[in-house]
């Protein structure tokens, strides 16, 4: 090897030995596959990706349907006659005929007067005097296997012609002492003045066929859960008593000729306020969709938006408020 040669090799090595690790590893093969990394080669990657948006939380996904339209109501006032109010936040309201009606709502009927409200599935009520209700849970969604609804009636003699949450859900009435399932049926349910859980006062349960002849189920437990019957024919009943050691029971209700035509003409009326209900809870369904609420208070009338608002220039404050000056315009330069 001569002089020359061997130089030319001292040089050669020299020029490869100072190639790293890294440059070794982010040269591709020869067959086109990825190159191979390093742990630390795959930290580094992890940490300079963007952020992944956020999933949604199972609290929100799993929300029922009931929070998910918090707000909204759920039925309407059908009929009406004589007088009646509703009680929100603490507030006694006179209803009218199609009034909206809300979740923790509590109706209430003077004397001489009916009230006929038709709920979100077509479930029904009717009010007769001096009886009050509170809706303690409605849920209902088209199709949805979670439909829920409790009513609590606390006096007063009222009936109800059941519809979609009965059938596919879970629909109750409570009284003071006894809790009925409801399964997709008509029936009546009479609260006597002073009635509760420590004094009950033989609370009556009633049920009748519906408007189409058929007739469902009324299932009978005390407040506890415990069964106490069930009722499965038309024009039977149970009355709810205490008996032996301080336990409700369920007595077989004898209706008297006249109490049963009293009762055909108060389930009547709870059917006619159905029909009325049916298409007045669909109307203004139809108008919430057409002209759904404007949360943005800007667009609200009778509300301005602040001076010092984002986004807000003067100008545009100035035409809000009338009397004011026009902003003066530097004049104009000669070129």
């Amino acid at each position: 090897m001569t002089r020359h040669q061997l130089s030319l090799a001292v040089w050669l090595v020299c020029a490869i030995v100072p190639a790293s690790p890294a440059n070794v590893f982010a040269t591709p093969s020869a067959t086109g596959a990825a190159p191979a990394q390093s742990a630390s080669d795959l930290t580094i990657s992890a940490q300079v990706l963007p952020t992944p948006a956020q999933p949604t939380s199972p609290a929100t996904a799993a929300r029922p349907p009931d929070q998910a339209a918090n707000g909204e109501p759920i039925g309407n006032v059908a009929t009406l006659t004589g007088s009646a109010t509703v009680t929100r936040n603490n507030t006694p309201t006179p209803l009218k005929l199609q009034d909206d009606i809300y979740l923790n709502d509590v109706l209430q009927t003077s004397a001489n007067s009916t009230l006929g409200v038709t709920f979100n599935d077509a479930t029904t009520f009717n009010l007769t005097a001096n009886a009050t209700i509170t809706v303690d849970n409605f849920v209902y969604e088209e199709g949805g296997k979670q439909n829920a609804a409790l009513f609590d009636v606390a006096r007063g003699t009222v009936a109800f012609a059941a519809a979609a949450v009965a059938k596919s859900g879970d629909m109750k009435i409570s009284t003071p002492s006894a809790t009925l399932g409801i399964r997709g049926t008509t029936g009546l349910v009479e609260v006597p003045e002073g009635a509760s859980a420590a004094n009950a006062s033989n609370v009556a349960i009633k049920l009748y066929p519906d408007a189409d002849g058929t007739v469902g189920r009324i299932e009978v437990n005390d407040r506890a859960g415990a069964r106490l019957g069930f009722l499965t024919q038309g024009a039977s009943g149970f009355t709810i008593r205490r008996g032996a050691g301080g336990r409700f029971a369920a007595a077989p209700l004898l209706i008297s000729p006249q109490q049963a035509l009293r009762d055909q003409g108060i389930v009547r009326q709870v059917h006619a306020a159905q029909s009325v209900g049916r298409q007045i809870v669909t109307q203004k369904r139809i108008q919430r969709l057409q002209n759904p609420p404007r949360n943005n208070p800007a667009r609200q009338p009778g509300l301005q938006r602040q001076p010092n608002a984002p986004g807000v220039q003067k100008q545009g404050l100035q035409k809000l408020r009338p009397g004011l000056p026009a902003p003066k315009r530097p004049p104009k330069q000669k070129r």
